[in-house]
């Protein structure tokens, strides 16, 4: 399996018994959409593979205990420490409405309800307090904090962002 056709799940953070459990910090909202999965892709070293869950059990919110398949100890168990957690992109559940998936949205354009189309989506930066859309205008790169209120529509047919950002806003870059 590729990593361009997974979505990150979360990372193996620590064992939990002698046994060879591990416990997975779920990157979600919606950790109960997870706890009945038969298996995940861990990332070893730059590769995906594949293992099966024999057991799991959601504990505090977000975290999951798994057992796995072939991991027996706590010897196996540290060979998977620290590793991410991928699934299939297809294995994700379908958003509507206003709501999307960061990895869905670049290549959408991005239309201003003042000023028209303003670019293109390039990315997205999660890496500050604010999500920002990262948007192309030519040679000029517009960041938009990621805000419902400035959320009017999105068009997946079209691939077109439609926003309202506040006076001011895409001025500061053109």
């Amino acid at each position: 399996m590729r990593k361009e056709d997974c979505f990150y799940l979360g990372k193996i953070v620590r064992k939990h018994s002698f046994k060879g459990e591990v416990v997975i910090k779920l990157d979600t909202d919606e950790p109960e959409l997870y706890q009945e999965m038969e298996s995940v892709f861990v990332e070893l070293g730059n590769n995906l593979i594949p293992f099966f869950i024999e057991e799991s059990l959601l504990q505090k919110g977000n975290q999951l205990r798994i057992r796995f398949e072939n991991i027996e100890n706590e010897a196996d168990a540290d060979t998977i420490l620290k590793a991410g957690i991928y699934l299939p992109l297809t294995m994700l559940p379908k958003l509507s409405g206003k709501k999307f998936y960061f990895h869905e949205i670049i290549g959408f354009q991005v239309e201003d309800e003042k000023h028209g189309n303003i670019g293109e989506i390039t990315g997205v930066n999660d890496t500050t307090a604010q999500p920002l859309f990262e948007v192309e205008y030519g040679a000029t790169q517009i960041l938009i904090p990621m805000l419902d209120e400035f959320i009017q529509k999105v068009d997946r047919e079209n691939k077109i962002m439609f926003l309202k950002t506040p006076e001011g806003l895409i001025e500061m870059y053109l």
